[in-house]
């Protein structure tokens, strides 16, 4: 069934086909048009093949339904896919966790095994895994499609589990529509939620955390590590069950309550979904599940990713195809998650996984280095997603700039929704640690804030977890370092905290308000959270200290946390106060290098932003349209630890320029050193 794209090749180029929008769009896209066309021809070839052009995507993404353990009217029924298997065997404490000819599987066709047990043969929350023989070979396995899996808590040895509760969670919003324009997505992880050294649960995440982020605005939770893994400091990207929400943090109705909650709340709640690689076990995962090591992976040098240590589907097999897409699908169905962030797209999209690429022009794009397969899966996922819910959610993990990637399918594009502007906290990270604060180019920043496709929205962000993790920093720890140890209290503060803390406050103010998509923020990092996540291991001697949230910082105004915190809050508020804030033009209105002034507008909103370090500007002209201005958001309020050195009362009025200049006239305004305001046109 594979089909390898070759880019710049006529022969996939369908006759008399129309020139796709994606290219007639962008003219420097035209050399490399038959790819494009032929990437998209083989995406329609594949798609009818696999619904034998007669039925949906989301028709044929049912195999959650089918495969797995399901209790019917009349007992049990169980099926596997294992094509070199010889025999299988369900294996559990209901049998002593040894081979009986009463919980024997028969072979059907195509691969698939099945046995159905009358309904005393399993009850509620037994464990069990399955015993699979082949040729020279046997070994323990977690069925591949188990919606339960759970950890010993002496042995840590994992088993699926017969999940079937007597009262099943009956959801109260049938039907949530989200909000995305603009999308404020707030990223999170479950077990690191709580400020106790623990693991924390689906249903503490519930009740003490989403509160916190709707009042602060967002819109939008994007949950870590849901799909079960082995390894919790993975960060849950080394799925081992993919249909099994981890145990870790509760049970499926917890999951299933949380998410009901949040939809009640106004909040949309998408996954960071792992498709791009899996976990190497396997007795736990898939790694040679049916003694093969190309059931669901390549085979010789492509199954192995070079440096994440783990397996590489093959997205040529209709198998796969069916496994993956169900995965979405059944995730959709069973818990209404909104969406997904599908992790790892670069390496998906590449047969060097974009390691060693510096993807500097169009050539890196349509160079033989494409795998197709790959790209004809996300296709086929996002238009899978968007059947089963016309309003989801998908966004690329995707640093290579791929165009298209973010356009509609039918225009040639991937069909995501969105695309992480990955390479605005990478400008963050590189400004901070090698540009000297004196030398910031307001006109470089800006534009990498707004370097982008026009016809392809993104998520920009200042941080996410990458740059939270051990091993790097967070922007309020390279801003400010140490001394946040000793000078984040009130009253105590010195040049560097005080320096850090304005440019924490600048930094997102000018990266949230520049968006043409949405908006992410990491847990925590809202209130410039301290120090690092680090999960349990064995160099910190499995401590939970690094991987949880101080929220008593925040909460206590004593500290300038609090301040940060107020402040997060009132820049989302500004936000939403703009209907599609997002779709406004962003125009800059002025931009001087030498004082470190910018300012932009949206809509009827002005954004000044004075990173000089050292100079205040009195009566500083920027050309403006004519009218009444006032402040409605100042990074330098004593509220949001400020100095309140601008009297935010005080009503602007543009004067005239003498020489008419651009039909524009002069607004003149104080604006203290390392500050940022917004004026609203009244």
């Amino acid at each position: 069934m594979t089909i390898n794209l070759i880019a710049n090749s006529n022969n996939l180029r369908m006759k008399n086909s129309k020139t796709l929008r994606l290219v007639s769009s962008d003219p420097w896209l035209e050399p490399y048009e038959n790819a494009i066309q032929g990437r998209y021809d083989y995406f329609n070839l594949v798609e009818k093949k696999l619904t034998n052009n007669e039925r949906t995507l989301s028709d044929f993404a049912t195999g959650y339904m089918y495969f797995g353990l399901h209790k019917v009217y009349n007992g049990w029924v169980f099926r596997e896919w294992a094509p070199n298997a010889t025999a299988i065997y369900l294996i559990g404490d209901f049998n002593e966790w040894e081979k009986s000819l009463d919980y024997q599987l028969s072979k059907v066709e195509n691969g698939v095994w099945e046995i159905h047990l009358e309904e005393n043969k399993l009850k509620h929350q037994q464990l069990f895994k399955l015993w699979i023989e082949w040729e020279g070979g046997a070994g323990e396995r977690i069925p591949a499609w188990s919606r339960r899996v759970v950890q010993d808590d002496d042995t840590k040895i994992f088993s699926a589990q017969v999940w079937n509760p007597e009262i099943q969670y009956k959801f109260q919003v049938e039907k949530f529509i989200p909000t995305k324009n603009p999308l404020l997505i707030y990223e999170c992880h479950i077990g690191m939620s709580s400020s106790e050294e623990k693991v924390s649960t689906y249903d503490e995440f519930r009740r003490t955390v989403l509160p916190r982020i709707a009042s602060l605005g967002y819109n939008c939770i994007q949950i870590m590590a849901i799909q079960e893994h082995p390894y919790y400091g993975s960060f849950g990207y080394h799925v081992s069950s993919f249909f099994a929400a981890s145990s870790r943090f509760g049970t499926p109705e917890e999951l299933k309550r949380l998410i009901d909650q949040a939809h009640e709340m106004g909040i949309a709640v998408i996954m960071d979904i792992v498709h791009s690689h899996a976990v190497k076990n396997e007795v736990e995962g898939l790694g040679r599940f049916d003694g093969t090591p190309y059931q669901y992976f390549h085979g010789g040098h492509r199954r192995e990713h070079p440096a994440w240590d783990s397996l590489l589907f093959d997205y040529g097999k209709p198998e796969v195809l069916h496994f993956l897409l169900s995965n979405c699908k059944y995730w959709m169905e069973e818990f209404k998650f909104d969406g997904f962030r599908f992790d790892g797209v670069t390496s998906m999209l590449y047969r060097s996984h974009g390691l060693g690429e510096d993807f500097g022009s169009y050539d890196s794009y349509y160079n033989l280095n494409q795998d197709g397969d790959a790209i004809c899966y996300l296709t086929l996922a996002n238009k899978l997603i968007h059947q089963v819910n016309p309003h989801a959610i998908t966004i690329a993990e995707e640093v290579s700039g791929m165009p298209g990637l973010a356009s509609k399918i039918e225009d040639g594009g991937i069909g995501f929704d969105f695309r992480m502007a990955m390479g605005i906290p990478d400008f963050w990270i590189k400004y901070i640690k090698e540009v000297r604060l004196e030398d910031w180019k307001v006109g470089h920043i800006y534009w990498e804030l707004t370097n982008r496709r026009i016809d392809e929205r993104t998520v920009s962000y200042a941080e996410s977890h990458d740059q939270a993790l051990v091993g790097d920093k967070t922007i309020i720890f390279r801003l400010i370092d140490a001394d946040m140890y000793w000078h984040m209290k009130r009253g105590d503060e010195n040049l560097r905290v005080t320096i850090g803390v304005a440019l924490h406050k600048m930094i997102r103010l000018i990266t949230a308000t520049t968006i043409n998509g949405a908006y992410l923020n990491f847990i925590g990092n809202e209130f410039g959270h301290p120090e690092w996540v680090d999960f349990p291991r064995e160099g910190n001697g499995w401590s939970y200290k690094y991987a949880r949230r101080q929220w008593e910082l925040v909460d206590n105004p004593n500290y300038l946390y609090h301040g940060l915190g107020k402040f997060d809050k009132a820049m989302l508020d500004l936000i939403h106060s703009v209907p599609e804030f997002n779709l406004t033009s962003n125009n800059k209105v002025w931009d001087n290098e030498g004082d470190q002034v910018l300012a932009y507008q949206r809509d009827n909103l002005i954004f000044v932003f004075n990173f000089n370090l050292s100079k205040s500007f009195t009566d500083y002209g920027i050309l403006v349209d004519s009218g009444s201005y006032k402040i409605v958001l100042n990074t330098d309020n004593v509220a949001f630890e400020g100095n309140g050195l601008v009297d935010e009362e005080v009503i602007h009025f543009s004067q005239s320029a003498e020489d008419g200049t651009y039909g524009k006239e002069w607004l003149k305004l104080y604006i203290p050193a390392c500050s940022a305001f917004v004026l609203k046109k009244q």
